[in-house]
């Protein structure tokens, strides 16, 4: 059960962080993004959360979108790779700390 919860915690509730890795890979349409999170994380966001989230990011200036035939491509913002970066470093040393 505490498993669990650290799994919800580390995933679903911090979901912004896996889209952006995924971003700075490279720019992808939503539904292709959330198969790669699935394949490379091992976890498949709920369509409603994922696109709730990917919004949030677009709002924010994290990533941005153009439509490309049809379909809505998004694409990691510089503000977007700072914030990554940022969120990168905090778990690191956070993992960091748990291994001292």
């Amino acid at each position: 059960m505490a498993y669990e919860r650290l799994f919800e915690k580390l995933t679903k509730e911090n979901l912004w962080v896996y889209i952006l890795t995924m971003l700075k890979e490279h720019s992808d349409y939503a539904l292709s993004l959330r198969r790669r999170i699935r394949d490379r994380f091992g976890f498949l966001p709920a369509k409603i959360t994922f696109y709730i989230v990917l919004y949030r990011l677009e709002k924010e200036g994290l990533v941005e979108s153009t439509k490309v035939q049809g379909r809505r491509i998004y694409s990691i913002t510089e503000a977007g790779k700072e914030a990554l970066g940022r969120a990168i470093t905090l778990l690191e040393r956070t993992l960091d700390s748990f291994k001292s």
